[in-house]
């Protein structure tokens, strides 16, 4: 999270004149949640307190549904590892896929949490990376 420090102020992702601005795109931004998410997922796996750490996080149990403020419980933490072997994507002027399986070495390991929410008439799973996003945005402001 970049930002550049005029006059002893830090300059933010807004106008006050004299401050300088610098500002993360959307792969930068997305790697640095990637990065954040990792390194969430292993404090989490490593507690020995799982529920003290969630809260620590600022994680919330409870969250609004859609019957309340309070309708949805958390009571799942799903981590899920998928281990990437291959790249597809578009060949020019063709409707196939140009396929290009990795040697091994070059197989990578991605593991992604998910907090997952109930109540009685719904359920709802938040992915790590968009609640780290939604308090990075918080500490922004």
């Amino acid at each position: 999270m970049p930002h550049d420090i005029v006059g002893g102020h830090i300059g933010h992702n807004h106008s006050h004149g004299d401050h300088l601005h610098s500002h993360m795109d959307a792969a930068d931004e997305a790697a640095a949640i990637q990065v954040l998410a990792t390194q969430f997922i292993d404090g989490f796996v490593q507690a020995a307190d799982k529920t003290a750490y969630l809260r620590l996080a600022g994680v919330p149990f409870e969250k609004p549904g859609k019957a309340g403020p309070k309708a949805l419980k958390l009571v799942d933490v799903q981590l899920a590892t998928d281990w990437q072997v291959g790249t597809a994507s578009p060949s020019f002027g063709s409707r196939e896929l140009s396929y290009l399986p990795f040697p091994g070495e070059m197989v990578s390991e991605r593991t992604n949490m998910s907090l997952v929410y109930v109540s009685l008439d719904e359920k709802s799973s938040t992915d790590i990376r968009d609640f780290l996003l939604a308090k990075k945005s918080e500490l922004d402001q």
